[in-house]
């Protein structure tokens, strides 16, 4: 089939909950995906942020084949070497001490809001604490995720959502200082907020909250579901700031393409919180997801991707100031590493630059106040990123 009939059946059955892009991707290599009417396209949001790896990178479809021919499920009431591996992985690249895995990454924001309400009812027996959250955050679409995502647009027509929850801003630290209470059990927030519109945690406000949370025993969960697997340039966005929290939830790169999440916890939040029966899933931590996961864990590590996106890191960010300089349209850039974004000033939409960009062979998405996401492959080269913003050089006003 080619786009428009692939498009259209679409349109006739699949429920309309996404503003799609007028192509139906069909294949790709590399940092290159192809529609199905044969165009190419530079990828520069990998799936929104999910392909670190870009597509079809040299050992991890063969891991994944290899897991196919061997056993896709078996459930959790059984133990196998892929759950082991990357949990093995997982743990000693967050330098924590438990993981579980999940499906997605809104499941692995459920699972750490139920890790912290039992680490509190363990030392209370109360079940009316509260979570600290951020304005302008992203956790996802379930339920519990939502109640901690700070966007009212996301929220107003699914209350009433979980209570106990209180919004602070963020890069403010005396906001967080102000709702902190002795029914606080977790402050939580994306180190880098991406649908927000990419804003990196300032070192003094990162430090500040670990702080609070060690002086009174709250958890510190952080997200990086998106900015997490290498994206800023460390392979844990919390690791350039040298604070450690209690719980770390990720996802999207850390199946580059298959879908899993997870949570970690550290060793505090591992002896006193969930036990058998307090939570569960028939599907996280599958074989073949956690093979997946394994095989990437391994290429990072042989392959230096870590190091490879800090140095394409850096040179994009030159790239992006250059397209600032030259363009009045650009108020700011900002970002870490592969996750950065340019926002534009009023009058100028970066959703209408986004459709041109796809006119020009350019894949790129936007997010939250006006700002074009920049989340390509972390294996993305200085040549790439030339023709990408040679590419929006042509159409930012």
């Amino acid at each position: 089939m080619g786009n428009q009939e692939i498009i259209d059946l679409s349109e006739q059955y699949v429920l309309h909950t996404y503003n799609r892009f007028p192509i139906a991707i069909d294949r790709g290599e590399g940092v290159r995906v192809r529609d199905a009417d044969g165009k190419e396209y530079l990828d520069f949001m990998a799936g929104i942020a999910v392909f670190a790896l870009g597509y079809h990178y040299p050992g991890y479809d063969e891991a994944v084949i290899g897991q196919i021919r061997k056993t896709i499920h078996t459930s959790n009431l059984y133990y196998h070497e892929p759950l082991a591996e990357a949990a093995k992985a997982l743990v000693l690249s967050t330098g924590l001490s438990k993981a579980f895995f999940t499906n997605s990454g809104a499941e692995a924001v459920e699972g750490a809001i139920k890790a912290a309400k039992k680490y509190a009812w363990l030392k209370d027996g109360g079940s009316d604490h509260e979570i600290i959250a951020m304005n302008s955050s992203f956790h996802g679409r379930t339920v519990g995720a939502l109640s901690v995502t700070g966007n009212e647009h996301y929220q107003e027509a699914f209350r009433p959502l979980m209570g106990g929850v209180r919004f602070a801003e963020f890069n403010d630290l005396e906001s967080v200082k102000s709702l902190v209470g002795e029914k606080t059990c977790a402050i939580l927030l994306e180190t880098v907020q991406g649908e927000g519109g990419i804003y990196p945690a300032e070192p003094e406000f990162l430090e500040g909250i670990e702080a609070i949370c060690r002086e009174r025993d709250i958890l510190l969960i952080l997200d990086e579901i998106q900015c997490g697997m290498g994206r800023t340039g460390n392979m844990w966005a919390y690791q350039a700031y040298g604070v450690t929290p209690d719980i770390v939830t990720t996802a999207k790169a850390l199946g580059c393409g298959v879908p899993v999440g997870a949570f970690v916890l550290g060793e505090k939040a591992a002896k006193a919180s969930l036990v058998p029966g307090d939570h569960g899933t028939t599907y996280g931590g599958n074989p073949l997801a956690t093979a997946a996961a394994a095989a990437v864990f391994r290429i990072f590590e042989e392959d230096h991707i870590v190091e490879r996106a800090r140095e394409a890191g850096d040179y994009l960010a030159r790239k992006l100031d250059e397209l600032k300089a030259a363009h009045s349209s650009v108020r700011a850039h900002r970002g870490a590493g592969l996750i950065r974004g340019l926002e534009f000033e009023e009058g100028t939409s970066a959703s209408e630059i986004a459709g041109k960009a796809l006119e020009n062979g350019l894949l790129i998405i936007t997010a939250g106040g006006n700002v074009l996401r920049f989340v390509p492959p972390l294996i993305v080269s200085r040549d790439e990123i030339d023709e990408a913003c040679a590419i929006l050089d042509r159409i930012i006003p």
